[in-house]
């Protein structure tokens, strides 16, 4: 979906995956509807949390450098429709 916004292939896709890779406090803190939390520093041993690896992922965390970590785990792990959303702060309604 070259050139579409995170917020575009959630709405157009219900099984997309809204990925938070913060830590659970931040997640506490705020979080976007409906994602799913795994810290970065978990994610390789929560892979089998993940659907199959054609699942739309869009990845999330407070400022982009661990979003861009996990989408290189993801990636590097066969998943194959993977988005870098970068900061919380980008997901504009």
């Amino acid at each position: 979906m070259l050139g579409c916004t995170e917020q575009e292939i959630a709405k157009s896709d219900d099984s997309t995956i809204l990925l938070d890779v913060r830590n659970q406090d931040e997640f506490d803190e705020y979080s976007l509807p409906d994602s799913i939390l795994i810290p970065v520093s978990e994610l390789e041993n929560r892979l089998s949390e993940l659907p199959d690896k054609e699942a739309s992922i869009i990845v999330y965390c407070r400022a982009g450098r661990r979003s861009a970590l996990a989408f290189e785990i993801l990636v590097a792990h066969g998943y194959t429709d993977v988005y870098d959303m970068g900061s919380i702060d980008n997901w504009v309604e």
